[in-house]
């Protein structure tokens, strides 16, 4: 097979492993929004559910944050390593952050103002993450205060990894192109 063929080829199996690793970055996104919206949060639940809640919810941010950490070492370690499990990772963690702050507000009126909607929470978060806060919905309790300050954190921790990661990405695909 000639050079050219090979390239060719290779280009084409770069595209299809490409496109399936977005699509599937991409059902697992939608995948996490539909779960976000289903989990059951109820004002009238028992202190033993709220019990089981919060172990699930600090066993679903343990693992986010375990998937976020193998996932900076991939890229790390392949710096041609596809961002779509990063993506998901992020959304992740946006969306365990709503979640929690909704729980919050339903469970301990008064912590947030103006937020009583998953879709309010789902704002809030996002208005948090891209460090905007509009300041419509707030905190108003020493709790979600405190809430507020680990999901602050692990947002910046989180946009400066990947960006320091993408932009290093897009330098060495930019060089790579350069060379060739």
């Amino acid at each position: 097979m000639s050079a050219e063929k090979e390239q060719k080829t290779s280009r084409r199996l770069r595209k299809a492993t490409a496109r399936g690793i977005l699509e599937r970055s991409g059902l697992t996104c939608v995948a996490l929004l539909l779960f976000y919206f289903a989990v059951p949060i109820r004002p009238s639940t028992g202190d033993w559910l709220i019990v089981v809640q919060v172990a699930l919810t600090l066993l679903a941010l343990g693992t986010i944050l375990f998937g976020l950490k193998n996932q900076l070492l991939r890229q790390l370690d392949q710096p041609d390593a596809p961002l779509g499990g990063l993506i998901v990772g992020i959304l992740g963690g946006l969306l365990l952050f709503a979640l929690i702050d909704y729980a919050v507000a339903v469970y301990a009126p008064g912590q947030f103002v103006d937020l009583n909607t998953r879709v309010d929470a789902l704002y809030f978060a996002t208005a948090t993450l891209l460090t905007v806060g509009f300041g419509d919905v707030s905190a108003h309790g020493q709790f979600a205060r405190v809430l507020l300050c680990v999901q602050m954190f692990f947002n910046v921790a989180v946009l400066a990894t990947t960006a320091s990661m993408l932009s290093r990405q897009l330098a060495d695909r930019a060089k790579s192109r350069h060379n060739r």
